[in-house]
């Protein structure tokens, strides 16, 4: 049986935060933790969440979004929903065995210049890398991974 550890990011589209979660938790976490993205919403990767990772050196321009039906039949060790709580509901996904919630804006919802909706995609961005960060340094402790 395979122990890796598996985690699933859950948002309403899965074109922006899902996949930089997931990116950052492969680049964060290497072969440890498998990560996986996943929407309510049919989307593709978003070309700005792309650039601003392509920043980082993590390319997600290959990373398929995923429905959260298509994935019923996984057992996830955790899974993440991402949402920001002011504007949005959380995704729910019925079979985990940790469910976290995270508040993250939405960088899509940005209006404003080229510029202006790229540095909404950094803010994300970083305050996603800190969050995954924890995620991995607390599934590293024993007493919280088992």
């Amino acid at each position: 049986m395979d122990k890796t550890l598996r985690v699933l990011f859950l948002t309403r589209g899965s074109a922006s935060r899902a996949q930089m979660a997931a990116g950052l938790l492969r680049r964060l976490a290497g072969d440890k933790i498998m990560a996986s993205s996943a929407g309510t919403e049919k989307s593709s990767v978003s070309p700005l969440a792309t650039e601003v990772m392509l920043e980082d050196g993590i390319n997600i321009s290959n990373q398929t979004p995923q429905e959260i039906p298509s994935l019923f039949r996984d057992n996830f060790h955790y899974v993440v929903s991402l949402c920001d709580e002011e504007r949005e509901r959380y995704a729910l996904f019925p079979f985990a065995r940790k469910s976290i919630r995270w508040s993250v804006p939405d960088p899509e919802t940005v209006n404003g210049s080229p510029e202006i909706r790229k540095q909404a995609f950094r803010r994300v961005r970083d305050q996603l890398r800190g969050r995954v960060k924890e995620l991995v340094d607390a599934v590293d402790q024993p007493a919280k991974a088992a």
